[in-house]
């Protein structure tokens, strides 16, 4: 089915409405709120969703200055120029942005190729970025006002972008994308069933689309989930290493509180609990001297092994 322009700017003005209802009622105070995203106000979160629709429309209407002054984005710098703006004005750019935006991108061919930060992109793919942007960034001020919203069709777009994020999150990350195909199936707010990826692949994430569109903007961890992830590949390339948002992730248990003999520096646990430490980061080194690659599990472990479709063993 062609992907339709209009369609999807309908989306985004409707995700926006979501966003936009949590935003009059704040004061102030409340502007300056600080929210899951470490050193972010809800100001902060609402100004970087204005810039960069700002940016967005430039690289469509004109590609040509958008790619001369192309750089690195930083967005802890764009949040750090826009703090002088009250709550009022940030409400006010972000109406006027985000109505340019969605004029903008109604009208274009949804093939039209535009350039970005990363990869050039297709302009419906843009304008589902933006959804899925707005959406995540939404998720951000609703867990810091106590807000539940209700899932609805629009989490499609977020899991779309992040699955199709796969390969460019490998990049990102220095490493090789696997040909090993991932099926995902996701279940739908309204009760259907989203599907990705070949129906008969043993690497697969199962689950509901929520949790999903969670899990891949990093809004939560894959533990805090629903999600069933079957698989290597499934594991490590959907739900740590292919994020809409892409970037590492650390995984380690500490059983009984005991040294780790190949992690010489660990998060220190006492009672169950995550102690801070003063060391870069999250204090944590690898010797990876200790470790051996394994690229296929065929023997059980101590612990939870589980089988995939086919009956061949996945632990981790």
């Amino acid at each position: 089915m062609p992907v339709s322009m209009p369609d999807l700017a309908d989306d985004l003005a409707d995700e926006s409405a979501v966003l936009r209802a949590l935003l009059v009622p704040l004061e102030e105070d409340g502007w300056r709120l600080p929210t899951p995203a470490a050193g972010w106000s809800i100001l902060d979160q609402v100004t970087h969703l204005a810039h960069f629709d700002e940016t967005a429309v430039q690289s469509a209407l004109d590609p040509d200055a958008f790619t001369a002054a192309l750089a690195p984005p930083d967005p802890d710098a764009v949040a750090a120029a826009y703090r002088g703006r009250d709550g009022a004005d940030a409400l006010a750019w972000f109406d006027a942005a985000r109505a340019r935006l969605i004029a903008a991108f109604r009208g274009l061919d949804a093939g039209l190729r535009v350039p970005w930060y990363g990869p050039p992109m297709s302009a419906a793919s843009s304008l589902t970025a933006r959804i899925m942007e707005t959406w995540a960034h939404g998720q951000d001020v609703a867990d810091t006002v106590g807000v539940r919203r209700e899932p609805t069709a629009r989490l499609r777009h977020v899991a779309h972008i992040g699955i199709a994020a796969r390969t460019y999150s490998y990049a990102v990350n220095g490493r090789t994308p696997p040909d090993t195909p991932i099926r995902v199936e996701l279940a739908a707010p309204d009760g259907d069933t989203w599907a990705w990826g070949p129906q008969g692949a043993v690497d697969r994430v199962t689950g509901p689309a929520l949790d999903f569109c969670l899990a891949v903007t990093q809004r939560r961890h894959l533990a805090d989930t629903a999600l069933q992830v079957t698989g290597p590949v499934a594991t490590a390339g959907h739900m740590h290493t292919m994020m809409a948002f892409p970037g590492q992730v650390l995984m380690e248990y500490n059983q009984g509180e005991r040294p780790v003999p190949y992690l010489p520096e660990f998060l220190e646990c006492r009672n169950g609990k995550v102690w801070p430490n003063d060391r870069p980061g999250l204090g944590v080194t690898v010797d990876e001297r200790q470790l051996v690659f394994v690229e296929a599990v065929t023997e059980g472990a101590p612990g939870a092994t589980q089988r995939r479709l086919d009956g061949s063993l996945t632990h981790w």
